[in-house]
């Protein structure tokens, strides 16, 4: 995040998927439901069908870091480490 021409805030993230049943629309409507007090990747926990998707975030706004999965049924198909905060 920028202001004022300068940086202020960021975030680093690597996900990879781990096996077929991974559907990418999964985790689009997952982020696209954040919440506004965990800012980072998507909601704690969703279901959607045999779909899940788990995030943990230690840490707060300022330096924090995490981890997101997602489930088909009971195989996990997709992970994502996280971490950033402000760097000034």
């Amino acid at each position: 995040m920028w202001y004022d021409n300068f940086p202020f805030w960021s975030m680093n993230y690597i996900g990879r998927v781990i096996a077929d049943d991974f559907s990418g629309d999964f985790l689009k409507e997952c982020l696209l439901l954040v919440p506004k007090e965990y800012p980072y990747r998507g909601p704690l926990i969703y279901r959607n069908g045999q779909y899940s998707y788990h995030c943990v975030v230690n840490g707060e706004f300022e330096w924090f870091n995490g981890y997101e999965e997602i489930f088909y049924n009971d195989t996990k198909v997709y992970e994502c480490i996280f971490h950033g905060g402000c760097v000034i």
